[in-house]
């Protein structure tokens, strides 16, 4: 099958790569120069990526260097990276803790990406492949991400995808699910009972301070093996987890950043 080349895209990328290469930044004409464009296409392009806030033009030198935008998603991508490996061994002492599977993950597209699993050591065990996605109105996890965005963000995005019915306990009344909503804003945590799945059960936890990456750990298990000692235990557990995990990623990207801090 013949690949699709988007040769606006590589371009907007020469470009990005060739400002990225000088601390002063480079003009029209050097760009087009280096990069073997036509001035006009430069202009357009470079036009385009500062009105997206990938590039900024010195009002001065009238040269471009990256903007504010991209450094955003550097940090994101930065703390994609590092909150699966900082996470790993704290979403396993969880998992052991536990003894169910936890999982964490991140709003990406209008669904819940899942970044990586401690899979339960039970025989019976809820698992999924890394890199798969789930509904984000469907369980604990979907009302975590749900809960930390304003209420009208959360109406338009309810509003568009509706409240599918996945089990008799899922919750599809509007109203309802954004009392539940204001439960886990107040509770910090969110708990799907059979929600999402007949059988299982859930407890997601945000975590905090990782800028524009929204993510979440959650742990899931089978119904028949919960109790309330138990629930009590689970909700705790996975509260620390997910405050350790955001404490940990902030230290280090701070760190990475030459921040001191106490």
């Amino acid at each position: 099958m013949k690949k699709y080349g988007a040769p606006s895209i590589k371009k907007a990328f020469g470009i990005l790569s060739a400002v990225s290469s000088t601390r002063e930044g480079l003009g029209v004409s050097e760009l087009a120069r280096n990069l073997k464009m036509a001035k006009s296409t430069i202009h357009g392009m470079t036009s385009a990526l500062e009105e997206v806030g990938a590039v900024m033009r010195d009002p001065l030198t009238k040269k471009y260097k990256l903007g504010f935008a991209l450094l955003e998603i550097g940090r994101s991508a930065a703390a994609q990276i590092d909150l699966k490996t900082t996470a790993r061994p704290v979403i396993e002492s969880l998992m052991e803790k536990t003894q169910a599977s936890v999982f964490i993950g991140t709003l990406m597209n209008g669904h819940v990406a899942i970044l990586d699993i401690a899979e339960s050591r039970q025989d019976l065990k809820i698992t999924a492949p890394v890199g798969s996605t789930i509904p984000l109105v469907a369980g604990a996890v979907g009302k975590v991400f749900l809960a930390s965005m304003d209420e009208a963000q959360a109406a338009g995005i309810i509003k568009s995808k509706g409240l599918r019915r996945f089990t008799a306990n899922t919750i599809v009344d509007a109203k309802l699910y954004f009392r539940e909503l204001d439960r886990v804003r107040e509770k910090g945590f969110a708990v799907d009972d059979e929600e999402y799945i007949m059988g299982v059960w859930a407890v997601a936890s945000p975590l905090t301070g990782l800028g524009q990456l929204r993510s979440a750990i959650w742990v899931v298990g089978f119904k028949a093996s919960l109790d309330e000692k138990k629930m009590k235990l689970i909700t705790g557990e996975t509260q620390k987890a997910a405050k350790t995990i955001s404490r940990r990623v902030q230290e280090q990207l701070m760190g990475k950043r030459g921040i001191n801090h106490p």
